[in-house]
């Protein structure tokens, strides 16, 4: 962390000692704080010109919380370990401008309660299926369509659909297809006249917002499905796919050629276990291309336990036997074991490879 070269990532560090920690960022630069650093800042006056770097002790870093445990969803420092987070008033605003969102809400939910954890209890809270992204959109909508006096029937069985949902993602959800048409649409389209972010912003959108713009953003949603997929009655493995069909870097996908079913949902939502998906210009149904790629559970102690998960494969090569063998574990969470020490490798290696040998 010394080296202070870490721009962009904050980091969570845990040792067999027992030892846990969490770091927001190292390459913090100091700043004059009388400055909004959302906004451009006008590089003529003293005050903004370079100042170095602060020392790792001044960052924000948590060491062994009372709880025991710390979340790190890319989200505000201040609640990724509870009410042990350290206290937004003890640093200057810039040095952690970063919104809460509703994964790290879920995080601190499933951990709060967590005890005796092992690595597939871990695994399990993990995978936890809720989204608290839509404990108020839905709800929301529900109460706009009730109070309204002319009740579209277009729109009544989809809406009966989300009014006994569990907020739950899964492969076979009709709601849960619902929800991600609405909400996605929502996020693109729904005004916001008091420019609020993050998740007020969204949440806004099930509390705030007319009643007549819910309605007209939920049927929107509802002709999106019925157009891409002949039916709103649609359940989500149906919509939401993996399909690696190249190596490339940049992806490419193609509705007519073969694709694995996914319970899981985008991060934005609140997923835990978060599957990144979008259509593209030639596609209908969405696919994975964020979230969960490399997943992994670890046990230190005086022998590392760990498994782990790779989205597709661990080659490159789509000729290769690895390279989707692990598809369809990604899909049903079913974890690996990791090869850590020396006897575990050799008892599994298929091949062996000396620089200077042709094959």
């Amino acid at each position: 962390m010394d080296i202070r070269s870490n721009s962009s990532n904050n980091t969570v560090f845990a040792d067999s000692s027992g030892n846990i920690a969490y770091y927001h960022g190292d390459f913090v630069p100091k700043r004059n704080p009388k400055f909004d650093y959302s906004k451009p800042v006008d590089g003529s006056k003293p005050e903004t010109d370079w100042q170095g770097l602060h020392t790792v002790d001044e960052i924000i870093t948590i060491t062994n919380p009372k709880n025991g445990w710390i979340q790190n969803c890319n989200s505000s420092p201040f609640t990724a370990a509870s009410v042990y987070s350290p206290k937004r008033e003890d640093y200057p605003v810039y040095m952690a401008p970063d919104l809460e969102n509703y994964r790290s809400i879920h995080a601190v939910r499933v951990l709060k309660n967590a005890n005796e954890l092992t690595l597939d209890k871990l695994i399990g809270l993990a995978y936890d299926p809720y989204l608290p992204a839509f404990e108020k959109l839905i709800p929301g909508l529900i109460e706009a369509y009730d109070k309204s006096e002319e009740k579209n029937p277009k729109l009544r069985n989809a809406i009966e659909v989300l009014r006994k949902w569990d907020l739950k993602t899964g492969e076979k959800s009709v709601a849960m297809s619902l929800a991600h048409y609405y909400g996605s649409l929502y996020n693109r389209e729904g005004k916001n006249p008091k420019k609020l972010r993050g998740n007020d912003r969204f949440d806004y959108f099930g509390t705030g917002s007319p009643f007549s713009e819910r309605l007209e953003i939920f049927e929107k949603a509802v002709e999106r499905l019925e157009k891409d997929f002949g039916s709103w009655n649609t359940a989500w493995g149906e919509i939401n796919r993996f399909q690696r069909l190249s190596g490339e870097i940049k992806s490419v996908f193609d509705d007519k050629k073969p694709s694995i079913p996914i319970g899981m949902a985008s991060g934005r939502w609140g997923a835990l276990a978060s599957f990144g998906a979008r259509s593209y210009p030639n596609t209908k149904r969405i696919y994975g291309s964020s979230g969960n790629s490399f997943v992994a559970v670890v046990e230190f102690g005086k022998k590392v336990k760990a498994k782990s998960l790779l989205a597709g494969g661990q080659s490159g090569d789509k000729n290769s036997p690895h390279f989707t063998d692990q598809a369809q574990m990604y899909a049903d969470a079913k974890f690996k074991d990791v090869l850590f020490y020396k006897e575990d490798l050799d008892a599994n290696t298929e091949k062996v490879y000396k620089p200077g040998q042709n094959n």
